[in-house]
């Protein structure tokens, strides 16, 4: 018998403001692009995506994640972007955080030591807004969107006839590192 698999990611989710602001985001996306909105509910910025996982690799996960160190920052999302081949209209860091950087490199490097497959492609920090989208141009952020990231979260998604739909497994928090 086999043992039933888990689709997981570990993600960060946008707190109230930052949401509201991404919503604001879409809306203008969608009138210049058109497309399919995320649901509030669903946008995150994801970290790693592992994809299944039986239970025992769901425990080493967490085993994982509670070793990580990384301090909270402010992640500020200044720009959006359109990726052609999936039609993807994004809101994303016109540069990449340090703090976000060391998040993803300490996590991204556990879970390849436990012999997790990353995607190979770099790291772009992002949350999706729209899917299906066709943008010839693109409109500007009102203003830039931040948010204290002050937690990541191990993510369960499940495929139901609306779309994805994510329920968070477990969170941890990040924390200053001591110095020296």
């Amino acid at each position: 018998m086999t043992e039933p698999n888990r689709r997981v990611f570990f993600a960060l989710w946008p707190d109230a403001a930052a949401l509201d602001a991404l919503e604001a985001a879409a809306a203008a996306g969608q009138a210049c692009c058109g497309g399919r909105r995320m649901r509030r509910d669903s946008l995150h910025l994801t970290l790693a995506f592992i994809g299944a996982v039986n239970d025992d690799r769901l425990a080493q996960l967490h085993e994982i994640a509670a070793g990580v160190a990384a301090e909270p920052y402010e992640l500020v999302l200044d720009r959006l972007g359109w990726w052609r081949h999936n039609r993807i209209l994004w809101a994303g860091c016109g540069e990449t955080p340090s703090h976000q950087r060391r998040l993803h490199e300490s996590l991204a490097g556990a879970l390849a030591t436990a012999g997790f497959r990353l995607d190979p492609r770099p790291h772009v920090p992002h949350l999706t807004l729209l899917r299906h989208a066709r943008c010839n141009g693109l409109p500007e952020l009102a203003a830039p969107i931040r948010w204290r990231v002050e937690e990541f979260s191990l993510v369960e998604s499940g495929l139901e006839s609306a779309g994805a739909r994510y329920r968070v497994l477990k969170s941890w928090p990040l924390h200053a590192i001591p110095s020296g």
